[in-house]
């Protein structure tokens, strides 16, 4: 019987883990998906450039204000409530999109998928870290990451066979969202209320004198020196990096054809060859980061993701320093990017705050991308300083990170559950040893 309970609940954080961490499935198959569509869609219903332009916009601005509000939504009402409504929104979104004949009901239906994703990612995450323990939180929660980039594989694979087949293709990209994220709803129908966030609502009801009930409100974000500090880290952390990274994900191709001089169809081949080894990486990360090395693996990720845009900046762009470019981003971005922000985001906020903590970052990241990627057409025009400007960027994200979360021993998690006592003063005294 000891055995079996233990093996069952594992069972059950797994599958969790799957269904809610299907949001960063959907998100990276509605952006890969968005941005071959509407080109597919611009001669069968006439979309201007601007008018795509303003659909791309509006799905990154939808997912910044999504995930905003949504990790709120999620602290004040619950984990289930929000992650069914915001899986209802992208079915309806993205069925707007396949049956859409002009930009009006194109541009609410992506706007539609693009709050809904992001209003699900913090609410999933935070549903996923709550259903682990100690010794698989972070390997449960990176696995969204895995799920990430099958997303944007899967999606690659079917424009590789619709891509040809004009407004068809695009309906079959925004179906192939749709559909997924109609089982994915069904699915998450099986999942409960997360049992932290029910605990934690019913102690403060009751009045009981806990971390998890006791800190709620936003301002409390500000007030415990412990939670601004992660907050402060973590936010200069993730925008820093994914400057970088976005920039080398929406201009990638630009970079490659116009500068470089590589051929479209190459670009795409070694695009497809790069992502099984960026899912290697990403399950090598899953056994790492419950352990002791993960820091040494992220300063290790560090360097390769300074290097991917320092290459080109110091020797110019050819064919090697892309390659240099493509290898340290596959591990940066497996040991230093995103993976380590979602689990480092779980770990440093209590319940009641956890999503709304995340959302804020997601959401700063994503303003501060989009805003920077008005520019980056200008800025490629003298590429090699461009490039190294993101390389001193993102080594300032990098350096926020190491200095945030280094010699943090302590997670909320700790406290929440009694292991550590006086749960504000651990919290502090671990964000000023990082210091």
């Amino acid at each position: 019987m000891s055995t079996q309970q233990p093996t069952a609940r594992a069972a059950r954080a797994w599958w969790v883990a799957s269904i809610a961490g299907m949001a960063s499935y959907i998100d990276a198959a509605a952006i890969v998906s968005s941005g071959i569509a509407f080109v597919l869609y611009q001669h069968s219903i006439g979309l201007t450039e601007g008018e795509i332009g303003g659909l791309s916009a509006m799905l990154t601005l939808g997912v910044a204000l999504g995930a905003l509000f949504g990790g709120r939504l999620g602290d004040r009402f619950g984990r289930r409530a929000v992650f069914l409504l915001t899986m209802a929104m992208i079915v309806v979104g993205s069925g707007l999109l396949v049956v859409a004949s002009g930009f009006v009901p194109l541009l609410i239906g992506i706007a539609l998928v693009g709050i809904g994703t992001g209003a699900d990612l913090p609410v999933s995450l935070a549903t996923i870290a709550e259903a682990a323990e100690d010794h698989n939180r972070g390997k449960l929660v990176g696995f969204s990451q895995i799920l990430w980039m099958v997303g944007i594989l899967t999606t690659m694979g079917i424009s590789a066979v619709v891509g040809g087949q004009g407004q068809f293709g695009g309906q079959i990209l925004f179906g192939h969202v749709g559909v997924v994220a109609a089982i994915v709803l069904l699915l998450r129908l099986t999942v409960p209320e997360s049992p932290a966030w029910q605990a934690a609502r019913t102690e403060g009801r009751a009045g009981v004198h806990t971390l998890s009930a006791e800190v709620s409100g936003i301002r409390d974000l500000v007030k415990n020196r412990g939670y601004l500090l992660s907050l402060l880290a973590l936010l200069v952390f993730y925008t820093l990096t994914n400057l970088g990274a976005n920039t080398g994900g929406q201009f990638g191709a630009y970079v490659a054809v116009n500068i470089i001089g590589i051929d479209v169809q190459v670009f795409s081949l070694i695009g497809l060859l790069s992502l099984p080894v960026g899912i290697a990486l990403g399950f090598w990360f899953m056994r790492i980061v419950d352990g002791p090395h993960r820091m040494t693996y992220y300063l290790i990720g560090s360097i390769a993701f300074i290097i991917s845009f320092a290459a080109p900046a110091i020797f110019g762009f050819s064919l090697t320093t892309y390659f240099l470019t493509l290898a340290g981003a596959a591990i940066g971005g497996a040991f230093a990017f995103e993976a380590i922000m979602k689990v480092w985001s779980q770990e440093s906020f209590p319940t009641l705050l956890r999503a709304s903590a995340q959302g804020a970052i997601i959401a700063v990241a994503r303003f501060a991308a989009a805003g920077f990627a008005l520019v980056t057409p200008a800025l490629l025009a003298t590429p090699q300083l461009t490039y190294g400007l993101l390389a001193a960027t993102v080594a300032v994200g990098l350096l926020a990170g190491w200095l945030g979360f280094n010699r943090r021993t302590v997670s909320v998690f700790d406290v929440e559950s009694g292991k550590v006592e006086d749960g504000e003063a651990a919290m502090t005294s671990a964000n000023q040893h990082a210091d």
